[in-house]
């Protein structure tokens, strides 16, 4: 090692000298992480497009996607019964709730404790198997770590520690501690058995648990997200886009679900109701029925009638809204989706692209221009998003554990799609008047014009454009969260012919299965290597059909299988999980989860079926990961340290000086 190398990096060496002050703790650093990168890759959990399903969710994050069950299965056998097998992860998933069934049922309780504790220890086991101790014991309870690390490191089967083992087990059922100790074990096995966890976006919309999703995030170890149209709408609204606002009220009330909106974050809807009432009384608001998807949801002839005249005026102000917003920005090219200018309410027609159009109805009792009654409403929703709490902490949280696009191990994330031209070559889009980026560079410039929407130090003029952005990457036709060739929403509503309700797929979605097209892509965001993939979701899988989600020969994988009820019918599943451990990635295939109720009660699980897409022979590590790389980048400056230390750059000091 030359000296000119170590005086270069003196600065950086100094200040890692804070942290190992000595040869010895330097050196034991080397040792620590030299040892980690011969444990076995830790595991990661892809999930895409949860849209507000939490019960499902949640299960799958208790259950790490069937992982835990398989664990059981391993380490059981033969020698428990199914039934048994079946109870115990049961009790992992919902530690409180099966407890209390287990107590009001069981004859001789600790008996059942004690069997219970030794089974719940051996399967943590075998989770922390991948972990160094100290990671181990960084996600232990505090009250607990001490008899949890003498538990997991000392064995029944060696004979001088039966008793002392025994001991602690029958003192935690003795001292009346069982309970909350058997919740302790189970909180970790669920914990430790998914390592990273990451989103290809799209909590909100449609079900009704996204705020129940968000909070759930906002304590869980280790998460990241890609952000997904419907998560850029809902921030959109939160940063006080006024559109994106209306069109966050207008699915809500399409689907009868303002669990989130109203209970979730507290956003009132009363002005919205009273507006309807006073002005669409008389309207039969036909199309504007609400589509009741959700088991829970049930609505009343009143109800349905309320709802379809709120759903109507909140659309309504949308197109006026949107209407200006496109006039505002030209460089978006989406002035011809302006329709409601073009309604003729004598004739009963509207254009659209230069052709005029018959319409099923043209009701509108507040005309085809913006009231003032009208923008004195959305002031209202305005504030209503803006005050909210709990939605700007959530917003917070996606930007905080968010972008457009990552990239983790060889794998290029991101939710929908990257715009492409018509050969498959990145497409150059126009993000700001004049500024025109294509793959990697518009993706990450994308990602920071959302982030400037939120930030004070950005200049009103940039916060005001980045908030109008908003809509465009909602709607927009070369947005990379869209990519269709129009929204049809006003058609869809008003004009029967349903030719104009098709919206074309952008050239990403047609040329996808292609994998020289998807390796150039890949080439563009600097993957390299030959497991290299693109994992994203967006458009729905339709297994039913027979579509496969593993596409380009196996580089591209398409995670969403439709956990959204509204898509069950379509896709033939409920969602799907990739998961990719030390041996290659499963795909884990999961059918409807009927509720947690069920799970505890009678012991349901989600059904799952596991297809291999990619396995090796060889067991990935620590250091084939980017991990690894970080790991040793650590060791070769520690090295220098080392160095340092020994040839007099740098004296060594104790710790407490």
């Amino acid at each position: 090692m030359a000296n000119n190398e170590i005086e270069k990096d003196m600065r950086y060496l100094q200040l890692l000298a804070r942290n190992f002050p000595t040869i010895s703790s330097a050196a034991t650093e080397i040792i620590n992480l030299s040892a980690i990168l011969n444990l076995p890759k830790s595991t990661e959990h892809f999930l895409a497009d949860i849209h507000g399903e939490h019960e499902a969710f949640l299960h799958v994050l208790k259950n790490a996607s069937g992982n835990i069950k398989r664990k059981v299965n391993e380490i059981f056998g033969n020698t428990l019964r199914e039934l048994e097998k079946k109870e115990l992860c049961t009790l992992i998933y919902y530690p409180e709730q099966k407890l209390e069934l287990v107590k009001a049922n069981e004859e001789d309780l600790g008996d059942w404790y004690h069997i219970t504790l030794h089974q719940l220890v051996a399967v943590l086991r075998d989770v922390c198997s991948k972990y160094t101790r100290s990671k181990v014991r960084k996600s232990l309870p505090e009250e607990f770590s001490y008899i949890i690390q003498e538990l997991l490191h000392e064995r029944t089967e060696d004979q001088n520690k039966a008793a002392y083992v025994n001991v602690i087990i029958e003192t935690i059922i003795s001292t009346q501690r069982a309970d909350d100790f058997i919740i302790a074990i189970c909180n970790v096995i669920q914990r430790l058995s998914i390592d990273l966890l990451h989103i290809l976006g799209d909590i909100y919309d449609r079900g009704p648990g996204a705020h129940i999703i968000m909070d759930t995030l906002t304590n869980y170890h280790s998460w990241d997200i890609q952000w997904g149209n419907h998560d850029i709408l809902w921030m959109g609204a939160g940063a006080g886009n006024d559109a994106c606002i209306c069109h966050v009220i207008r699915i809500c009330l399409r689907y009868a679900n303002l669990t989130t909106i109203e209970e979730g974050y507290g956003i009132n809807l009363v002005p919205l109701a009273t507006f309807a009432m006073e002005h669409y009384s008389d309207d039969p608001c036909t199309g504007f029925e609400p589509i009741t998807l959700d088991k829970h949801t049930s609505l009343d002839k009143k109800q349905r009638r309320l709802t379809a005249m709120m759903h109507k005026a909140i659309s309504i102000i949308q197109f006026k809204l949107e209407a200006e917003l496109f006039h505002k920005h030209p460089n978006w090219h989406m002035e011809n989706r302006d329709i409601i200018s073009t309604v003729s309410l004598e004739n009963n027609t509207c254009c659209v692209d230069g052709i005029t159009y018959e319409m099923q109805h043209a009701t509108f009792p507040t005309g085809t221009t913006l009231t003032d009654e009208e923008r004195l409403l959305i002031k209202r929703l305005h504030h209503s998003f803006r005050v909210s709490e709990k939605l700007q902490k959530h917003i917070r949280l996606m930007l905080s554990h968010g972008c457009m696009y990552a990239i983790y191990n060889g794998n290029l994330l991101f939710h929908a799609s990257i715009p492409l031209n018509e050969d498959g070559s990145l497409k150059e889009v126009e993000i700001t008047p004049g500024t025109f980026l294509k793959g990697k560079e518009l993706m990450h410039n994308i990602g920071m014009l959302v982030r400037s929407a939120f930030q004070q130090d950005s200049s009103p003029e940039d916060r005001q454009y980045a908030r109008d952005y908003f809509l465009y990457l909602w709607c927009g036709k070369d947005s990379p969260l869209f990519d269709k060739s129009k929204m049809s929403t006003f058609e869809r509503y008003f004009i029967a012919d349903k030719a104009l309700h098709k919206e074309e797929k952008g050239y990403y979605f047609k040329l996808r299965d292609n994998e020289k097209i998807i390796d150039g892509i890949m080439d563009a965001f600097g993957l390299t290597g030959q497991n290299r993939h693109i994992i994203n979701g967006h458009v729905p899988v339709h297994v039913a059909n027979g579509e496969n989600p593993i596409k380009a020969n196996g580089k591209l994988m398409v995670i969403d299988g439709g956990f959204s009820e509204a898509y069950h019918k379509e896709t033939g599943i409920a969602g799907y999980t990739l998961v990719y451990h030390s041996r290659g990635f499963q795909l884990v295939q999961h059918e409807q989860f009927t509720s947690a109720e069920d799970a505890v009660l009678r012991g349901t699980d989600i059904v799952s079926t596991i297809q291999i897409i990619e396995m090796s022979n060889k067991r990935m590590h620590v250091a084939d990961i980017d991990k690894g790389a970080e790991l040793r980048e650590q060791i070769s400056n520690l090295n220098k340290l080392l160095y340092a230390y020994r040839h007099g750059f740098i004296k060594e000091r104790e710790r407490n000086k």
